[in-house]
């Protein structure tokens, strides 16, 4: 009898083991896809801008998403997109990033991202304008908190993003 109490005791014991070691490779896996995917859409953003078109970029953003732009609040990214970026990109010939890194924490049905770049604005030449105006050179840093829709989609909810000039190196 107390070898048949031990070895029931030892089999729900290895069962418990695995089960937990399951529930614990299982979200890593998954971490892995949700990062790359949390990457996709950050990537998908970036690509917009430096095409000058936000067309379509709202499925990216919470309908309730809040932007935030170098201390000032900007809204919805609806809000944002119509009123301030889209209006932005009209006046740019070129906006490109550079020295891009990104990284994402994972956290259930939220992600964590902070990405670090330069950026370069090239504006373009108005018709008063004898020349092109100065390249305007930016290293920016922006942080987002997205969410995994139901339909296991990530979009941001919030995003934070502040720039300044470039320091001279010594």
């Amino acid at each position: 009898m107390k070898n048949l109490f031990a070895f029931a005791a030892l089999t729900a014991t290895l069962s418990l083991t695995a089960a937990t070691a399951r529930a614990q490779t299982a979200p890593a896996a998954s971490s892995a896809a949700d990062e790359t995917a949390v990457k996709a859409v950050l990537t998908k953003y970036q690509q917009a801008v430096q095409k000058l078109d936000t067309t379509g970029t709202a499925r990216l953003f919470t309908a309730n998403s809040q932007v935030f732009e170098s201390g000032g609040v900007e809204g919805t990214y609806r809000h944002y997109a119509e009123h301030h970026l889209a209006p932005e990109l009209k006046e740019f010939s070129a906006f490109t990033f550079s020295d891009y890194k990104a990284t994402v924490q994972v956290d259930g049905p939220y992600a964590f991202a902070t990405e670090t770049y330069t950026y370069t604005i090239n504006l373009k030449k108005g018709p008063q304008d004898k020349e092109a105006k100065a390249p305007i050179v930016r290293r920016g840093v922006a942080t987002s908190v997205l969410r995994k829709n139901a339909a296991g989609q990530w979009q941001i909810m919030s995003t934070h993003s502040s720039a300044r000039t470039p320091r001279v190196k010594k």
